[in-house]
């Protein structure tokens, strides 16, 4: 079964009293079938609620104001809630963000997963569906007799892979992982990690992988978008982002990851201020009060997406090359 995700435009607001939060302004992108991509930015940019948005379950008081999200040419945001229920899980699924908490711990493990692909395929029967649940924990390197156990005998990794086969049990073409190895041991990340790796490379899932860590993009990812303040400031392939980053946002990222090649006493970069406040974004360039390149036209004017390079576009009017100046480079030739 083939797969196309499209987003146009998409523009989601959470409606308060005391003002419109304004969490995704104007993003699109595309993931096309097998891809592993990675959704990358500071906490608060917008990640998860981009992924909620697709599978149309955004917390209250959040809408989407605006924008299109297609899968296979079907624009999501024009079905009912009934239509989407056909949807959710069977095409599309999600490893929820703290697996500690995901699972009832009172319920077997069993029982929670049959109950999901029965829900969704009426012509299963309890056998048949406690049968897939068994394959896939052993597709995840977990014992198939775990799954009479209840969520409270696991261990963090283990309630992680039981959310996987959770996300993976009505055999869906697309997963949105959302930060997968949080609260888990560094081990236990890696193991987490190679186990999504695998699902992409031998079974052709399409992954969406929401993370603050670039470097774990750079592990599983062939395609990377970078989110700031509720928008998208740069995308392409791995190997493009991370050898030639065109965005001050993406540098500063990129720097301050803490390199094995170099001694134990480096110093690493940061980026000063704070993300600001999306009740009231700044106008112009959302990053500009953080970035040392910005000029009267970033406080002013929105900067568009451009694609400098084939498959990478930027949104930065330094990259884009409109503005000269001899006391910057943003990855291009100076052309002064």
């Amino acid at each position: 079964m083939t797969l196309s995700i499209r987003i146009e435009d998409l523009k989601v607001y959470y409606c308060m009293k005391r003002g419109n939060c304004q969490a995704i302004e104007d993003i699109s992108f595309n993931i096309e079938e097998g891809e592993a991509v990675g959704l990358v930015g500071e906490s608060g940019c917008g990640k998860s609620t981009v992924a909620f948005s697709i599978l149309r379950m955004l917390p209250y008081p959040g809408q989407i104001i605006g924008g299109h999200i297609y899968l296979d040419g079907i624009d999501l945001t024009d079905l009912t809630e009934e239509e989407m229920r056909d949807i959710r899980w069977k095409r599309v699924s999600m490893v929820f963000q703290g697996a500690m908490n995901a699972l009832n711990p009172i319920i077997r493990v069993k029982d929670q997963i049959t109950e999901a692909i029965m829900q969704h395929d009426k012509k299963i029967k309890h056998k048949e569906a406690l049968e897939v649940a068994r394959k896939l924990f052993n597709l995840v390197g977990m014992d198939p007799e775990r799954v009479n156990h209840y969520p409270f005998e696991f261990s963090g990794g283990m309630k992680q892979r039981a959310m996987i086969v959770m996300a993976l049990a009505c055999n869906p073409v697309f997963v949105i992982a959302d930060e997968p190895t949080t609260a888990l041991d560094v081990t236990v990340q890696a193991q987490i990690m190679d186990l999504l790796k695998k699902l992409v490379d031998e079974l052709g899932i399409t992954l969406m992988l929401i993370t603050h860590d670039l470097s774990v993009v750079a592990e599983i990812c062939s395609k990377v978008i970078i989110m700031y303040a509720g928008k998208i400031v740069e995308s392409g392939s791995v190997i493009d982002l991370f050898s030639n980053p065109m965005h001050p946002y993406s540098q500063g990222l990129i720097a301050s990851i803490p390199s094995i090649e170099k001694s134990s006493d480096q110093t690493l970069a940061s980026i000063p201020g704070q993300p600001p406040n999306l009740l009231d974004p700044p106008t112009g360039c959302r990053f500009h009060p953080r970035c040392k390149y910005t000029q009267e036209m970033c406080k002013n004017t929105d900067p568009p997406a451009e694609e400098l390079k084939s498959g990478h576009f930027v949104s930065c009017h330094l990259a884009a090359g409109r503005i000269k100046s001899e006391h910057y480079r943003i990855g291009l030739e100076d052309k002064n």
